[in-house]
Order: C-alpha cells, then sequence, then structure tokens
C-alpha cells in the first residue's frame, strides 16, 4: 500500500460562512496534528461533505445556512451558540442577551439535531458580552478554537441538555431581530441606546440608526463619557420610495 496514503491524517470539516478568526483551520491542523478543510458556501459544504468520511468531525463556529438532516445525521456535526443552553435557545443570542442585561454569558457547543439548538452538549465556556460586537465574536472565535481543540484532543463524548418544564424553556427561546428594531428613534435611556449600537456593531450587522426624511444615521464604536455618548457615524442619502403600480 502506497505510504502516503497510510500515514494520511484524519480530515475533519470547518463551515464558516462569517470568518471572525482568520486561518483558524491551519491553527487548528498545528494544534491536533489533524487535517482541517474549510468550506464558506453551501456549495463548499456540499463538496466538503464528499471528502469526508462518515462520522468526521464537522464544525460551524458560525453558519447562517441550514444544515441539512442528511448532513447531521451522517457526520458529527457540532454547532457553537452563544447561550447556557437550554436557556436562550434560537435566533440572534448576543443581541437577545444583552438587551436582557445579561453581562456574561456561556459558547455551549452541542450537537446538530432536527430540534433548534437541543442537541446534546460537548462543552462550555465563559465569555464577556463587554464591548462593540465585533470584539465579543472575535472573542468568541479564540474561545471556540480551543473548544474544538478540546473536542477532538480529549474524545469528549456529549450529554444531554439539561430538563426544563415547557413553559420555562418557552419563555427563554429567543427571535431573531430583524433590521428595522435596529432604529434608535423609540430607545427610551442612553444605556439602552449604548447597548443597542454596540450590539450590532460588527461587519454585516445592520448598525443602530436614526433618520430624517432624506438620510441616514447609522452608528458605530460607541463610547460612554460620562454622561455622554460618543460615537462614529455614517450619513447615507435615503432613496426615494417607487411609486406603486396601480
Amino acid at each position: 500500500m502506497n505510504q502516503e496514503l497510510e500515514t494520511k491524517k484524519s480530515i475533519c470539516g470547518l463551515a464558516q460562512s462569517k470568518i471572525w478568526s482568520p486561518n483558524m483551520e491551519k491553527r487548528l491542523q498545528e494544534k491536533t496534528g489533524l487535517e482541517f478543510y474549510l468550506a464558506k458556501t453551501s456549495a463548499e459544504l456540499e463538496w466538503l461533505t464528499q471528502t469526508l468520511e462518515s462520522g468526521s468531525y464537522l464544525f460551524f463556529p458560525h453558519w447562517s445556512f441550514k444544515i441539512p438532516a442528511a448532513i447531521y445525521n451522517k457526520y458529527r456535526c457540532v454547532i457553537f451558540h452563544m447561550t447556557d443552553l437550554p436557556y436562550g435557545r434560537g435566533g440572534s443570542p448576543l443581541q437577545n442577551l444583552i438587551m436582557r442585561g445579561h453581562k456574561e454569558t456561556q459558547i455551549s457547543a452541542l450537537r446538530c439535531v432536527e430540534e433548534l439548538d437541543a442537541g446534546p452538549i460537548y462543552l462550555k465556556r465563559p465569555l464577556s458580552l463587554e464591548g462593540r460586537a465585533q470584539h465579543i465574536f472575535e472573542r468568541a472565535a479564540e474561545i471556540i478554537e480551543e473548544m474544538i481543540v478540546d473536542i477532538v484532543t480529549q474524545s469528549l463524548i456529549p450529554v444531554p441538555q439539561a430538563e426544563l418544564d415547557e413553559t420555562a424553556l418557552n419563555s427563554s427561546v429567543f427571535k431573531r431581530r430583524r433590521p428595522e428594531e435596529s432604529d434608535l428613534s423609540n430607545v427610551d435611556t442612553l444605556e439602552k441606546m449604548y447597548d443597542t449600537i454596540r450590539m450590532m456593531d460588527a461587519e454585516g450587522y445592520p448598525l443602530g440608526y436614526l433618520e430624517t426624511a432624506s438620510a441616514r444615521f447609522s452608528f458605530h464604536h460607541v463610547e460612554k463619557e460620562g454622561d455622554e455618548l460618543v460615537a462614529r457615524v455614517k450619513i447615507t442619502a435615503k432613496q426615494a420610495e417607487k411609486p406603486k403600480t396601480p
């Protein structure tokens, strides 16, 4: 048998539609001795799954697309959710946590199953929610990288999530935020305005904004200075609405 095939490293998948920590796959390879192949789109993920053997690890540090059942049933698909599960299942966990007054959270690494964010847990790690969303996501990516190392090198076995009664579980499910919820016009305190601006201040997210008849003022890099907020602002012209066809 070809010696190169005999010594071929095990392959793991890494799927990231948003990359908060570049070259994670290279560092993971150095830390674990395993090959990590990166997929950034659904098409690349489809190609990757043709390369992986059944039962291989497939990690999703940040993925914006639905994971098909054919994939999570064939591979050990591990997703990462920014809450102390089972609390906070659902969308926009960072923003929902901050709006509820949380200062810190847990990142949960869990096996992907059919029910949303309900799979068994491999491990959890603490995460501070201070600062801009951009910085929080970057810190989270560093923590997730170490969590992946622990999962593959320690052969961790996931355990079922804690049981919650239906009322408690339903009350903690998060809804995905809509872009129009970044409108600051109805925010009634400076503290809430500070949180709303910073929690949306990341690449690809709709910034907190105010509008006039002709322009939108989008705010980022907000800081507290005594009893005031100081932020950078981007001003863009509003596009006129097209007349509706009769």
